[in-house]
């Protein structure tokens, strides 16, 4: 019997394709955290092809002076500013020094996180702390100094936190980053309510599986592990393109996505909704990590 090849979702139109109007973000500057490499470079990528300024923020300054390159050749005016969003004052600096160059950012994308596999039980109270403040608190301080800033100034403003799966389902070795996740969507969905009188929109953005430069080392072991038929594991019979990701940012940040706030999209072909008619067996997380009994 001959085994029939499914054709999964379509491709993705090629690199430099959008669905938006050339100039949709002229005149608009865009803030992203964590945009130095990976999904957040993916994102700015996008913005800047539709005429965005950008502020690229990261907390690794090496990864910035290349960011700049890149992002710069797409057109836009292009700051770069390093910054750990655990701090408060150095994120208002940030933005004192983005209203001087380029002027108030119009779009904030909250994409710095931190994260990695471990157990529960193992996780260090510093390993918890560094993990939430970045993830959610970090995320706070970012949208509270933008916020202020637009409150004072009476103007429009779209907020996008890039987000999780797990927020809903949990994340079985993954309980602080999880929990964090959790608290973001809720943001999304409190801010929302809280600021939408005002003009400012604030929606959830979460990745699927999407290959990049700057994947997490647990990520990119699964991968490789799994490359010969890593496209079967996913209903979409592809993994995703940071490109996507992008295009979607950029939609929900747009003109044309103004009545839409408190939402949070999901872009992972489905990934997260897959169940199977029958359970696989529960294997622990320690397990499934290779670390023996927990011994206290």
């Amino acid at each position: 019997m001959t085994e029939t090849r499914l054709p999964g979702l379509p491709a993705p139109p090629p690199p430099g394709a959008s669905a938006l109007p050339p100039g949709t973000f002229d005149d608009a500057v865009v803030l992203v955290t964590g945009g130095g490499t990976g999904l957040g470079k993916a994102i700015a990528a996008e913005f800047a092809r539709l005429g965005a300024d950008l502020v690229i923020a990261s907390r690794k300054p090496e990864h910035l002076k290349a960011a700049h390159d890149e992002l710069s050749a797409l057109g836009g005016r292009v700051l770069t500013v390093a910054c750990d969003i655990r701090d408060p004052e150095r994120i208002a600096e940030v933005f004192d020094a983005a209203e001087a160059e380029l002027g108030l950012p119009g779009v904030l994308i909250n994409n710095a996180a931190a994260n990695f596999p471990v157990p529960a039980e193992d996780i260090s109270p510093n390993a918890w702390r560094s993990v939430v403040d970045i993830t959610l608190t970090g995320t706070f301080f970012m949208t509270r100094e933008f916020g202020r800033r637009h409150l004072a100034a009476g103007t429009p403003a779209s907020i996008v936190d890039v987000g999780a799966s797990y927020a809903w389902t949990g994340g079985p070795g993954f309980a602080h980053s999880a929990a964090a996740k959790a608290g973001v969507k809720n943001l999304v969905e409190t801010l929302a309510v809280e600021w939408g009188p005002y003009g400012i929109q604030v929606n959830g953005l979460v990745p699927g599986l999407m290959p990049h430069e700057d994947m997490t080392a647990d990520i990119r072991a699964n991968l490789e592990q799994a490359r010969h038929d890593k496209d079967d594991r996913q209903p979409a019979l592809r993994v995703g393109a940071p490109r996507e990701l992008g295009w979607a940012a950029t939609f929900l940040a747009s003109p044309y996505a103004r009545f839409i706030t408190g939402h949070t999209l999901v872009v992972d072909g489905a990934n997260w909704q897959r169940r199977g008619l029958v359970s696989p067996p529960v294997v622990p997380v320690r397990e499934q990590m290779g670390r023996g009994p927990f011994e206290g």
